[in-house]
Protein backbone atom coordinates (compact mmCIF):
# COMPACT_ATOMS: atom_id res chain seq x y z
CA UNK A 1 0.00 0.00 0.00
CA UNK A 2 2.87 2.41 0.87
CA UNK A 3 4.56 1.63 -2.47
CA UNK A 4 1.35 2.35 -4.34
CA UNK A 5 0.92 5.68 -2.53
CA UNK A 6 4.49 6.68 -3.40
CA UNK A 7 3.93 5.78 -7.03
CA UNK A 8 0.73 7.83 -7.08
CA UNK A 9 2.57 10.80 -5.58
CA UNK A 10 5.38 10.55 -8.15
CA UNK A 11 2.83 10.33 -10.95
CA UNK A 12 1.09 13.44 -9.64
CA UNK A 13 4.40 15.33 -9.53
CA UNK A 14 5.17 14.28 -13.11
CA UNK A 15 1.76 15.54 -14.19
CA UNK A 16 2.43 18.90 -12.55
CA UNK A 17 5.84 19.16 -14.24
CA UNK A 18 4.37 18.21 -17.62
CA UNK A 19 1.61 20.78 -17.21
CA UNK A 20 4.12 23.49 -16.29
CA UNK A 21 6.27 22.66 -19.32
CA UNK A 22 3.20 22.82 -21.53
CA UNK A 23 2.33 26.28 -20.17
CA UNK A 24 5.89 27.50 -20.81
CA UNK A 25 5.83 26.13 -24.37
CA UNK A 26 2.49 27.80 -25.06
CA UNK A 27 3.81 31.12 -23.75
CA UNK A 28 6.90 30.83 -25.95
CA UNK A 29 4.75 30.04 -28.99
CA UNK A 30 2.55 33.03 -28.23
CA UNK A 31 5.58 35.35 -27.98
CA UNK A 32 6.93 34.01 -31.27
CA UNK A 33 3.56 34.55 -32.94
CA UNK A 34 3.42 38.12 -31.61
CA UNK A 35 6.90 38.79 -32.98
CA UNK A 36 5.85 37.50 -36.40
CA UNK A 37 2.62 39.50 -36.37
CA UNK A 38 4.50 42.62 -35.32
CA UNK A 39 6.68 42.41 -38.44
CA UNK A 40 10.17 43.90 -38.75
CA UNK A 41 11.38 46.30 -36.08
CA UNK A 42 11.25 49.95 -37.11
CA UNK A 43 14.73 51.31 -36.24
CA UNK A 44 13.42 54.87 -36.07
CA UNK A 45 10.64 53.95 -33.62
CA UNK A 46 13.13 51.91 -31.60
CA UNK A 47 15.55 54.85 -31.48
CA UNK A 48 12.75 57.21 -30.45
CA UNK A 49 11.95 54.92 -27.51
CA UNK A 50 15.61 54.93 -26.48
CA UNK A 51 15.73 58.73 -26.60
CA UNK A 52 12.51 59.00 -24.61
CA UNK A 53 13.77 56.77 -21.79
CA UNK A 54 17.42 57.84 -21.68
CA UNK A 55 18.65 60.30 -19.03
CA UNK A 56 19.52 63.86 -19.96
CA UNK A 57 18.59 66.05 -22.90
CA UNK A 58 20.38 66.87 -26.15
CA UNK A 59 22.03 70.25 -26.65
CA UNK A 60 23.86 71.70 -29.66
CA UNK A 61 27.21 73.40 -29.24
CA UNK A 62 29.29 75.49 -31.63
CA UNK A 63 32.80 74.36 -32.51
CA UNK A 64 35.40 75.28 -35.09
CA UNK A 65 34.49 73.81 -38.47
CA UNK A 66 36.68 70.82 -39.24
CA UNK A 67 37.43 70.16 -35.56
CA UNK A 68 34.14 68.51 -34.61
CA UNK A 69 35.65 65.07 -33.91
CA UNK A 70 38.49 66.62 -31.93
CA UNK A 71 35.97 68.57 -29.85
CA UNK A 72 33.98 65.39 -29.22
CA UNK A 73 37.13 63.64 -27.97
CA UNK A 74 37.98 66.65 -25.79
CA UNK A 75 34.52 66.69 -24.19
CA UNK A 76 34.65 62.95 -23.53
CA UNK A 77 38.10 63.34 -21.98
CA UNK A 78 37.06 66.23 -19.73
CA UNK A 79 33.92 64.35 -18.67
CA UNK A 80 36.08 61.54 -17.29
CA UNK A 81 38.76 63.80 -15.86
CA UNK A 82 36.21 65.93 -13.99
CA UNK A 83 34.08 62.98 -12.87
CA UNK A 84 31.03 64.25 -14.75
CA UNK A 85 29.85 60.87 -16.10
CA UNK A 86 26.60 61.20 -14.13
CA UNK A 87 25.78 64.47 -15.92
CA UNK A 88 27.34 64.23 -19.40
CA UNK A 89 26.23 61.02 -21.09
CA UNK A 90 26.95 61.09 -24.81
CA UNK A 91 28.62 63.22 -27.49
CA UNK A 92 27.81 62.86 -31.19
CA UNK A 93 28.98 64.36 -34.48
CA UNK A 94 26.19 63.56 -37.00
CA UNK A 95 27.57 62.29 -40.31
CA UNK A 96 26.24 61.06 -43.64
CA UNK A 97 27.61 59.21 -46.66
CA UNK A 98 27.45 61.16 -49.91
CA UNK A 99 28.61 60.52 -53.45
CA UNK A 100 30.77 63.31 -54.77
CA UNK A 101 31.05 63.51 -58.55
CA UNK A 102 33.95 65.60 -59.75
CA UNK A 103 35.63 65.41 -63.13
CA UNK A 104 33.62 62.30 -63.88
CA UNK A 105 34.92 60.42 -60.83
CA UNK A 106 32.48 59.13 -58.21
CA UNK A 107 33.63 58.73 -54.65
CA UNK A 108 31.64 57.89 -51.52
CA UNK A 109 32.78 60.06 -48.64
CA UNK A 110 31.60 60.48 -45.07
CA UNK A 111 31.01 64.09 -44.12
CA UNK A 112 29.59 66.01 -41.20
CA UNK A 113 25.90 66.81 -41.59
CA UNK A 114 26.31 70.06 -39.68
CA UNK A 115 29.84 71.47 -39.96
CA UNK A 116 30.76 73.47 -36.89
CA UNK A 117 28.27 71.77 -34.57
CA UNK A 118 28.44 68.95 -32.01
CA UNK A 119 25.56 67.35 -30.08
CA UNK A 120 25.84 66.60 -26.36
CA UNK A 121 23.39 64.59 -24.25
CA UNK A 122 23.62 65.88 -20.70
CA UNK A 123 21.81 66.95 -17.57
CA UNK A 124 22.30 70.70 -17.54
CA UNK A 125 23.78 72.04 -14.31
CA UNK A 126 26.23 74.86 -13.66
CA UNK A 127 29.01 72.29 -13.38
CA UNK A 128 28.15 70.29 -16.51
CA UNK A 129 27.60 73.51 -18.47
CA UNK A 130 31.04 74.73 -17.44
CA UNK A 131 32.69 71.39 -18.24
CA UNK A 132 31.37 71.51 -21.81
CA UNK A 133 31.61 75.26 -22.41
CA UNK A 134 35.25 75.48 -21.36
CA UNK A 135 36.34 72.49 -23.44
CA UNK A 136 39.03 73.48 -25.97
CA UNK A 137 37.41 74.03 -29.37
CA UNK A 138 33.94 74.80 -28.01
CA UNK A 139 32.81 78.35 -28.79
CA UNK A 140 29.43 78.22 -27.07
CA UNK A 141 26.00 76.64 -26.82
CA UNK A 142 23.39 77.24 -29.51
CA UNK A 143 20.65 79.51 -28.16
CA UNK A 144 20.87 81.31 -24.84
CA UNK A 145 24.52 81.28 -23.83
CA UNK A 146 23.92 80.30 -20.18
CA UNK A 147 20.49 78.66 -20.38
CA UNK A 148 20.42 76.88 -23.75
CA UNK A 149 17.24 75.16 -24.89
CA UNK A 150 17.49 71.41 -25.56
CA UNK A 151 16.47 69.81 -28.83
CA UNK A 152 12.98 68.36 -28.97
CA UNK A 153 12.50 64.61 -29.22
CA UNK A 154 11.49 64.96 -32.87
CA UNK A 155 14.62 67.00 -33.64
CA UNK A 156 16.88 64.41 -32.00
CA UNK A 157 15.23 61.58 -33.93
CA UNK A 158 15.45 63.49 -37.21
CA UNK A 159 19.15 64.19 -36.73
CA UNK A 160 20.45 60.98 -35.13
CA UNK A 161 18.01 58.14 -35.90
CA UNK A 162 19.27 55.40 -38.24
CA UNK A 163 17.76 55.29 -41.71
CA UNK A 164 15.12 52.54 -42.16
CA UNK A 165 16.44 49.72 -44.33
CA UNK A 166 14.75 48.84 -47.61
CA UNK A 167 14.18 45.18 -48.60
CA UNK A 168 16.19 44.21 -51.66
CA UNK A 169 13.08 42.74 -53.27
CA UNK A 170 11.63 46.25 -53.50
CA UNK A 171 14.70 47.36 -55.39
CA UNK A 172 14.09 44.72 -58.03
CA UNK A 173 16.67 42.15 -56.97
CA UNK A 174 14.07 39.39 -56.80
CA UNK A 175 15.53 38.02 -53.58
CA UNK A 176 12.97 38.46 -50.83
CA UNK A 177 14.22 38.63 -47.28
CA UNK A 178 17.53 40.28 -48.15
CA UNK A 179 17.98 43.96 -47.45
CA UNK A 180 19.61 46.34 -49.89
CA UNK A 181 22.22 48.75 -48.54
CA UNK A 182 21.11 52.33 -48.25
CA UNK A 183 22.15 54.38 -51.27
CA UNK A 184 24.17 57.39 -50.16
CA UNK A 185 23.06 60.86 -51.11
CA UNK A 186 24.79 62.31 -54.15
CA UNK A 187 26.47 65.66 -54.59
CA UNK A 188 27.61 67.26 -57.82
CA UNK A 189 29.32 70.57 -58.55
CA UNK A 190 26.95 71.93 -61.20
CA UNK A 191 24.77 75.01 -61.55
CA UNK A 192 21.75 76.02 -63.60
CA UNK A 193 22.85 76.66 -67.18
CA UNK A 194 25.75 74.18 -67.05
CA UNK A 195 26.17 71.66 -69.84
CA UNK A 196 26.40 68.01 -68.79
CA UNK A 197 26.64 64.63 -70.48
CA UNK A 198 24.18 61.89 -69.61
CA UNK A 199 26.20 58.80 -68.65
CA UNK A 200 23.45 56.38 -67.64
CA UNK A 201 19.91 55.48 -68.66
CA UNK A 202 18.05 55.75 -71.98
CA UNK A 203 19.56 59.18 -72.75
CA UNK A 204 23.18 58.09 -72.22
CA UNK A 205 25.76 59.97 -74.35
CA UNK A 206 23.37 62.88 -74.98
CA UNK A 207 24.16 66.41 -73.83
CA UNK A 208 21.82 68.33 -71.55
CA UNK A 209 21.60 71.89 -70.29
CA UNK A 210 20.56 72.12 -66.63
CA UNK A 211 17.37 74.13 -66.08
CA UNK A 212 16.50 73.02 -62.52
CA UNK A 213 18.34 71.43 -59.58
CA UNK A 214 16.53 69.58 -56.78
CA UNK A 215 19.04 68.93 -54.00
CA UNK A 216 16.57 67.07 -51.76
CA UNK A 217 15.51 64.66 -54.51
CA UNK A 218 19.09 64.38 -55.81
CA UNK A 219 17.88 65.16 -59.33
CA UNK A 220 18.18 67.79 -62.05
CA UNK A 221 15.97 68.75 -64.95
CA UNK A 222 17.97 69.04 -68.14
CA UNK A 223 17.03 70.14 -71.64
CA UNK A 224 17.98 67.31 -74.00
CA UNK A 225 17.71 67.56 -77.77
CA UNK A 226 15.40 64.77 -78.92
CA UNK A 227 14.14 64.59 -82.47
CA UNK A 228 15.43 68.07 -83.15
CA UNK A 229 13.67 69.65 -80.16
CA UNK A 230 14.84 70.50 -76.66
CA UNK A 231 12.88 68.34 -74.24
CA UNK A 232 13.02 68.62 -70.42
CA UNK A 233 14.22 65.36 -68.88
CA UNK A 234 14.58 64.50 -65.18
CA UNK A 235 17.92 62.88 -64.32
CA UNK A 236 19.57 61.71 -61.11
CA UNK A 237 22.86 63.21 -59.97
CA UNK A 238 24.49 59.83 -60.62
CA UNK A 239 23.33 59.88 -64.25
CA UNK A 240 25.20 62.98 -65.36
CA UNK A 241 28.75 64.22 -65.75
CA UNK A 242 29.74 67.85 -66.00
CA UNK A 243 31.33 68.78 -69.33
Amino acid sequence: IEETAEQAEEAAELDVVAEAEEIVDEAADAEAAEAIDAGPVDPVAEFREVVRNAPGEWYVIHSYAGYENKVRANIEGRTKALGMEDYIFQVEVPTEDVVEIKQGQRKVVTRNKFPGYVLVCMELTDESWGAVRHTPGVTGFVGNAHEPSPLTEDEVVKILAPEPETPAADAGTGEAGLEAPKAPAAEIDVSIGDSVTVIDGPFATLHATISEINIDAQKITGLVEIFGRETPVELGFNQIQKN
